[in-house]
């Protein structure tokens, strides 16, 4: 992926996350000297399966994995900090270094016990599906410039007043939601400042780091977290995230100019997924949604949520395609579907008798599409042995084929099983 005119590569989730960005980062991370989480926070789970092991990553990059690697957390992510230092210590556990290795934006924003309290509160009284980890309230704070950002925590009397004042709102809010728990700023703020010591060595300019690295001449890799249709604005709005999953949210979450990225890379799994509520148009049928379930264990790594299954939807991808100016495609997880006789592809919908190309611009439309399919023959032959695209069955070829004619964008990489070796450049 990386050349001499190819040194700023974003990886993007191209459906609704979940489809195996941390594996194809990881991949990628070995040519990157710089890698980046731009948005996002510890709702957000990467596995990989490395030689050491596999290692779930919530807030750390999954570059960390590659000893040469530096990576940073960017000002786009929202921190939690106590989960940051338990994902520290997880990994020089296991002997994976990451002092001197990792740099946490200053301008990040902090998730605050009280961001926690009233994120569970609303998900006991709405159906968004969120993971109740304060990411959808920290970022409020963010918009509404409240938030307590990790650089303040060289002020300590800037960090006293903004937590007292979160506190008194947040209790606020949870009054009037019914709710009889509460937070106490002297907690609050004595927890957060308790964390300086060890975070602040950690502290820095993150767009200058990339800025720095990039004029250097060497290679910076932008990891996004969640996907394309969980994008604040140009998801399936409102069971969406709350921060910019696509491209655009790189360079924004990374502190650096558009011009500065030299491709866009989108993750797609060989089929469709999706946790908690929201639209779904190629959703499976029971019977088939357990077999893909049980067989990709489309279990989330953060919440151990199951995964609601379907068939490859070429509407979004082709809307993920163009919101995210993608220049190639990861199809990951195509062993998967190494059993079935034949597999469903959504080429298009249709809609009170009308043919739909492209997405919908809103839930209630796109909960009555009728998904169209067309039935591809399947190869009934192990992939997780194929190293060259040569390798695949003649079936497995033509099925990433017809998916790059009808997303718009070249295969670049495929994935055939969760180790390192099991990712395919073609």
């Amino acid at each position: 992926m990386f050349t001499p005119d190819v040194r700023c590569v974003v990886v993007v989730g191209a459906q609704w996350g979940d489809e195996g960005k941390g594996k194809v980062v990881d991949a990628l991370a070995e040519r990157a000297q710089l890698v980046v989480r731009y948005q996002g926070g510890a709702n957000a789970g990467h596995t990989v399966d490395a030689p050491g092991g596999e290692f779930v990553l919530h807030q750390i990059p999954a570059g960390i994995l590659h000893v040469g690697t530096r990576c940073a957390i960017g000002n786009g992510v929202v921190l939690d900090a106590e989960t940051l230092f338990h994902e520290i210590d997880a990994l020089e556990a296991r002997g994976v270094p990451v002092e001197g290795r990792l740099l946490v934006s200053d301008r990040a924003h902090f998730v605050l016990p009280y961001h926690k309290l009233l994120d569970a509160e609303s998900a006991r009284s709405k159906k968004i599906g969120t993971t109740s980890r304060g990411i959808g309230p920290a970022y409020e704070d963010k918009v509404g410039r409240r938030g307590v950002r990790v650089g303040d925590l060289r002020h300590p009397e800037i960090v006293a007043k903004l937590v007292k004042a979160g506190c008194e709102r947040a209790n606020q809010l949870l009054a009037l939601a019914g709710s009889g728990k509460r937070c106490a700023a002297d907690d609050v703020e004595r927890g957060l400042l308790g964390l300086a010591p060890r975070l602040l060595p950690f502290v820095g300019d993150a767009g200058k780091l990339v800025w720095d690295t990039l004029a250097r001449g060497d290679n910076v890799l932008l990891e996004g977290a969640q996907g394309a249709l969980l994008d604040v604005d140009h998801g399936t709005y409102p069971f969406v995230t709350s921060s910019h999953t696509t491209a655009g949210g790189a360079a924004v979450g990374a502190g650096i100019g558009p011009t500065a990225i030299d491709a866009v890379l989108g993750i797609v799994k060989a089929y469709t997924t999706r946790v908690g509520n929201g639209p779904l148009p190629t959703e499976a049928k029971p019977e088939e949604s357990e077999r893909l379930r049980s067989i990709g264990d489309e279990f989330g790594a953060t919440t151990g949520r199951p995964r609601r299954c379907g068939w490859f939807d070429a509407v979004v991808v082709r809307y993920a395609v163009r919101v995210n100016g993608l220049t190639g495609l990861a199809v990951t997880k195509l062993d998967v579907l190494d059993d079935f006789e034949t597999v469903p592809v959504c080429t298009h919908y249709r809609l009170d008798g009308a043919r739909i190309d492209d997405l919908p611009d809103n839930v209630a439309a796109l909960d009555g599409v009728q998904p169209v399919y067309e039935l591809m023959p399947g190869w009934r032959r192990s992939t997780a042995a194929a190293r060259r695209i040569e390798d695949l069955p003649d079936g497995a070829r033509r099925y990433l084929d017809r998916l790059q004619e009808l997303a718009g964008a070249p295969v670049r990489y495929v994935g055939v099983g969760t180790k390192r070796e099991q990712l395919i450049q073609v």
